[in-house]
């Protein structure tokens, strides 16, 4: 019988070989990259929270002064819900227009392939570039719209709610399309046979199987928005007054403002908190975490 040597110099019959997993060293540079560039930040923010620090000399350690200061500060009950109440908001609009796009994306039809490029063209471009192209284009004066939405506090939480969902819809649609291809053909095709219409099909058969892709959407917009900020800046400045200050840009204004980064870096520790605890609620609420194969045959 022919056989086979392993890497290690042992002679295996060629039938009996199995394929191992891969080194943990093929993980080593993704690895650093996430501790240097996400764990070590994170741990001076939070280390920065206990201490009082205005970017000059060495922080002064102040204990729990600044956490305490948070909890009395008469703008974070505002900020928490505007924070929640867009978050709510996005979520609904974006997570049914990317889910409807993406089940159309994962079909044949014609010209697809050439739409669904020019639907994901939006996330190709920066945060900042289109808030300023929003910016111009709600301008009351030589803007598209001759009227003053960001002057108003509904009109300016839903045009922050409406540019966030022109960039990121693309991306949560190329998710959706991803898992819509993964669904069997055979699942229609028996739904058809037993005389279910599209309408029927996608209830009972498309949005069951994608249960496990809505999470995963769901969890990268919660965090996504916890540090939604760019966009807030550039176009409404917290306003008007304080009606679109949410908590990124409250911990905007304590830092590069009132140079408290003492008290930004807490604010900042919170949302990673808060960002991570959500996150994990969802995975257990969803039983993402016990997720198996929905494929047949799988």
């Amino acid at each position: 019988m022919s056989s086979t040597v392993t890497s290690g110099g042992e002679k295996v019959p060629r039938g009996k070989v199995r394929a191992g997993r891969p080194s943990a060293v093929w993980a080593l540079p993704a690895v650093l990259f996430f501790t240097f560039f996400a764990v070590v930040p994170m741990a001076l923010a939070f280390y920065l929270s206990f201490t009082e620090w205005d970017g000059l000399g060495d922080p002064k350690p102040v204990g729990l002064a600044n956490w305490q200061k948070l909890l009395d500060d008469p703008r974070l009950t505002q900020s928490l819900s505007l924070t929640l109440l867009l978050m709510a908001a996005s979520w609904v609009f974006q997570t049914v227009v990317s889910l409807l796009l993406g089940v159309w994306a994962a079909g044949r039809q014609r010209n697809r392939a050439i739409l669904s490029a020019i639907f994901f063209v939006p996330f190709l471009l920066s945060s900042t570039a289109i808030a300023l192209l929003f910016y111009a284009l709600l301008d009351p004066n030589f803007g598209v719209i001759r009227a003053n939405i960001l002057g108003s506090s509904s009109g300016a939480f839903f045009a922050i709610v409406f540019v966030g969902a022109w960039q990121f819809i693309p991306f949560h649609t190329l998710i959706y399309q991803g898992g819509a291809r993964q669904i069997p053909e055979v699942l229609y095709q028996a739904a058809a046979i037993d005389g279910a219409g599209r309408y029927r099909q996608f209830f009972s058969i498309t949005l069951p199987q994608l249960r496990h892709t809505i999470t995963t959407s769901t969890v990268l917009m919660v965090v996504g928005l916890l540090t939604y900020f760019e966009t807030v800046l550039i176009l409404t400045k917290g306003g008007p007054g304080t009606d679109t200050a949410i908590l990124p840009y409250l911990m905007y204004e304590a830092g590069f403002k009132s140079y408290d980064f003492g008290y930004a870096s807490t604010i900042a520790s919170s949302l990673v908190v808060a960002a991570t605890g959500l996150s994990l609620l969802l995975v257990r609420l969803t039983g993402f975490g016990r997720m198996r194969s929905t494929r047949e045959g799988m």
